[in-house]
């Protein structure tokens, strides 16, 4: 069983905290983001939407869609009639929808507050889920993944991008350097929560990720499970289909 990485504290539940962990950093979670990135994100983000081009999805489920980005990115790259963004954080909530009216996307898009872990939706209910950079903070795992393939139509694909560790030796140490010390040091002086951008290394650090993550995948049923990594494996996009 892997190790549970939290944000705060051992002894609260992770949900709660990573739910405290993304009110506070919301305000500077985009401009962070485009900013670590090198805005590099934007490409993963369209990389994981393309996996679905050919599947043509009419209504599509976004978990801990954040502030909306790979939502936007859907309804840019595919021909939606709607999507649903779920995430337990108001806050990062907040900023999406006046995201999602600047853009007059408001009527196709809606971002709701709810579980991944207890999604409140009947099964069947979507043609496919899509989730960027948000497994790593389910409190459970396979019941977070077990979640989306519930609520996901029979036939309907799952497309998960999360971070990784680069297996390439050289470039792994380089990353390792600045996913330990650069980023969480920008991350405290930016968003002033100093333990946020620290949990980010520690929760990629202990998560199961290419191979082991497939098999979280097929733990939980899903079938025709690939993995592809992004970017000299600083993140991979995972797809599987129920």
């Amino acid at each position: 069983m892997e190790e549970q990485v939290k944000p705060y504290s051992k002894d609260e539940a992770k949900r709660t905290q990573v739910e405290n962990m993304f009110n506070k950093i919301a305000p500077f979670y985009d401009f962070l983001n485009r900013l670590l990135s090198l805005g590099i994100d934007r490409k993963w983000r369209k990389k994981a939407i393309l996996k679905l081009k050919n599947d043509q999805p009419k209504h599509l489920l976004d978990v801990a869609t954040g502030t909306g980005d790979l939502a936007i990115t859907a309804e840019k790259l595919l021909e939606v009639e709607s999507i649903i963004g779920v995430d337990i954080s108001d806050e990062m909530l907040h900023i999406g929808r006046k995201k999602l009216s600047k853009k007059q996307l408001s009527e196709k898009v809606n971002l709701i507050n709810g579980d991944s872990e207890n999604l409140p939706f009947e099964d069947e209910t979507f043609d496919a889920a899509i989730v960027a950079f948000g497994v790593r903070n389910f409190q459970n795992l396979e019941k977070g993944l077990a979640e989306m393939r519930r609520v996901t139509k029979t036939g309907g694909k799952m497309v998960i991008l999360e971070f990784t560790k680069p297996r390439f030796i050289p470039f792994k140490i380089g990353f390792n350097l600045y996913f330990k010390y650069i980023l969480p040091t920008i991350g405290r002086l930016t968003s002033k929560d100093p333990k946020a951008y620290k949990y980010l290394y520690e929760s990629v650090q202990a998560f199961p990720d290419y191979e082991k993550f497939v098999k979280h995948m097929q733990n939980i049923g899903l079938k025709d499970n690939k993995w592809e990594s992004l970017s000299m494996g600083i993140c991979a996009v995972y797809t599987g289909v129920k």
